[in-house]
């Protein structure tokens, strides 16, 4: 085919509105005939193109001119067209590839497509329609896997962006639950900040992982959730509690528990014991935040000497996180003023937990919390009733 051909088809093929503005195409071609010809051909179509000589002085000239689609032959010098498809595919994975070869070079082509071409042309080229037609057929397969991707990934990041706002949501109700229960006996309900707060100093200070650690403080503001389920006759009595008063009292730990697996994992497993439940604990990286806040609920009344409540566990059968906000729990609830109780100083406070190592208070936990000592007070005093 000569170029006055060429010129003859490309007055039909302007008869129809394609547009083709900002397409590039390189044209790898080691005979200097057919790479004009495809070269003229195709700006007379309105691409933009330029031509290499084999697939070496390709690569080069695509680090610095980006093309939308590149035909290439398969036998070149230096670099063949095969060896090219592998090289490119790998750095240019979108780019569409349409292999222009000879007629005793199918089996080849049909190797090229396999390893990422999208398409082939065998030469001598006697219609350049059908080059055309190949052309816009890969570029608007390209398009379309790009549009697809495209609309994945923004699809991915609405469903990120909306699962971290529903996340956001579960947290603020969760942290409003855990305000609503400690409301009934503490006016302010700033007792769950500072548990949270601490519990995360304490948390990061003993090494648990950054992210770990802020889920756990989330978690941790819940712990007194089950007091929901106590009567106010007795939660907020005066005076001392009878024996059966204080065994309701003491159910709270429970219901606490039952209340959060309505809305955790452990919903899916009837029959879930509570020695399970205190199993997951131990295993903390696993846990979500409500089956956390759930492990929290049932034992942060535990005692390391195993005097405790409810499963009276005892040492390191109790979770680490029900062990740390044990420590938190009781500093934070001696130094609060309640109906039924006048918050103490600081020095008793800090003494009754120093009193309480090794036998309510795991011995670790309370080294770390007075190792860091005044950054609990700053705290206490940022959050102060």
């Amino acid at each position: 085919m000569t170029l006055s051909d060429v010129r003859n088809q490309t007055d039909l093929s302007e008869r129809v509105s394609i547009d083709r503005t900002g397409n590039r195409i390189l044209i790898i071609e080691d005979q200097p005939e057919i790479r004009r010809l495809l070269a003229h051909y195709l700006m007379t179509q309105g691409y933009e193109t330029k031509t290499a000589e084999n697939g070496l002085d390709a690569l080069f000239l695509l680090e610095q001119w980006r093309a939308d689609l590149v035909t290439v032959d398969l036998n070149m010098p230096i670099m063949d067209g095969h060896d090219f498809i592998e090289k490119s595919v790998i750095r240019w994975p979108d780019m569409p590839i349409v292999v222009v070869s000879g007629i005793g070079a199918v089996d080849q082509a049909v190797d090229a497509l396999r390893i990422g071409a999208r398409d082939f042309i065998t030469k001598p080229i006697e219609n350049f329609s059908l080059v055309n037609n190949t052309i816009e057929k890969a570029l608007e397969a390209a398009e379309l896997i790009r549009q697809n991707r495209d609309y994945q990934q923004n699809l991915e990041k609405k469903v990120e962006k909306r699962t971290i706002e529903l996340e956001e949501i579960k947290r603020q109700l969760l942290y409003s639950l855990g305000k609503s229960a400690e409301y009934r006996d503490n006016e302010t309900g700033r007792h769950v900040i500072r548990v949270g707060k601490i519990c995360l100093l304490l948390a990061e200070a003993m090494g648990m992982d950054s992210t770990l650690a802020k889920t756990f403080a989330e978690a941790a503001p819940l712990h007194d959730i089950g007091k929901i389920g106590i009567s106010d006759i007795i939660l907020l009595k005066p005076g001392k509690l009878t024996a059966e008063e204080w065994t309701i009292m003491k159910k709270h730990c429970e219901i606490g528990c039952d209340i959060l697996r309505d809305y955790s994992s452990a919903k899916e497993h009837d029959g879930v014991e509570f020695e399970e439940i205190i199993r997951m604990g131990d295993d903390i990286g696993a846990l979500s935040l409500l089956e956390m806040a759930m492990v929290i609920a049932l034992c942060h009344h535990e005692r390391w000497d195993g005097e405790g409540y409810p499963c009276n566990l005892s040492g390191t059968q109790i979770p680490l996180i029900g062990r740390i906000v044990t420590v938190v729990d009781v500093y934070d609830a001696l130094g609060s003023e309640r109906p039924y109780k006048k918050a103490l100083s600081e020095e008793i406070c800090q003494k009754i937990l120093r009193e309480g190592k090794g036998s309510h208070f795991d011995p670790q936990v309370i080294d770390v919390f007075f190792a860091n000592i005044n950054e609990v007070l700053a705290i206490k005093k940022e959050w102060m009733d």
